[in-house]
């Protein structure tokens, strides 16, 4: 069941074009919208591996992660597969993501038809997603897994939450391209919503990156990075 609350005035879709068939490319921004190898693999090893799930939600509690850049939904998808398949009887899932272009449903199920390992979830995404998301879209995807999907400015928007988050996807696109999403302000405000002892992960290996992290409060860690990427980074913030 799908609800979404409008503001004023819808906020812009995505601006796309099309490499390889099926590959997105942000006009707006100048980048994909991940790797070109393989993004479902891409996000195991970074937002998950970073940090470190899927052993941290096996508990009872609710699991809240949070993303900076929903995009096609690609890491909702697999971090929800993954979850089907480890969770403990009894979990929940809230997956909370902050987007200021939200994508067209059919440019999303196109996205995602690249990977059949999540055809099921791909498609109940789908078929949950409003025909123009603005606002606050809240979306159950199936019992005890729900989806919000916050419309906007990132900054703007986080600047009005308060429940903290247990791991955190920080999924903007390239720094050199986007520098505001990666800005000091906008890391203060994922320390200030991330619980004592959770953690983010990020593709991005960026200096500037690293020391807004670093300075928001977080004990940031350099990982090798996925397809022979030289680095990215993980941290924690301290308990």
């Amino acid at each position: 069941m799908a609800e979404h609350v409008p503001e004023k005035a819808p906020p812009p879709e995505a601006v796309l074009d099309w490499h390889e068939g099926d590959m997105p490319y942000s006009r707006a921004f100048d980048d994909h919208f991940y790797c070109r190898s393989d993004g479902r693999l891409e996000c195991g090893h970074v937002f998950l591996a970073g940090n470190d799930l899927p052993a941290r939600w096996q508990r009872a509690a609710p699991f809240r992660i949070a993303e900076l850049g929903f995009g096609t939904g690609l890491n909702l998808c697999e971090t929800w597969r993954q979850w089907r398949e480890t969770a403990p009887e009894g979990a929940s899932l809230h997956f909370t993501s902050f987007e200021r272009f939200p994508m067209a449903r059919a440019d999303i199920e196109r996205a995602l038809a690249h990977w059949s390992e999540i055809e099921r979830e791909g498609a109940m995404l789908t078929a949950s997603w409003p025909d123009a998301p603005a606002g606050r879209v809240e979306i159950d995807l199936e019992p005890r897994v729900h989806l919000t999907v916050v419309c906007g400015p990132a900054l703007e928007s986080l600047g009005s939450e308060t429940t903290p988050f247990d791991a955190w996807y920080l999924d903007g696109f390239a720094p050199s391209r986007n520098p505001d999403m990666w800005s000091a302000e906008l890391m203060a405000d994922v320390f200030r919503l991330t619980t004592p002892g959770g953690r983010f992960g990020t593709y991005a290996a960026a200096g500037f990156v690293r020391r807004n992290l670093g300075s928001a409060g977080f004990i940031v860690e350099r990982r090798p990075g996925f397809a022979g990427k030289r680095e990215m980074l993980c941290g924690q913030k301290p308990a």
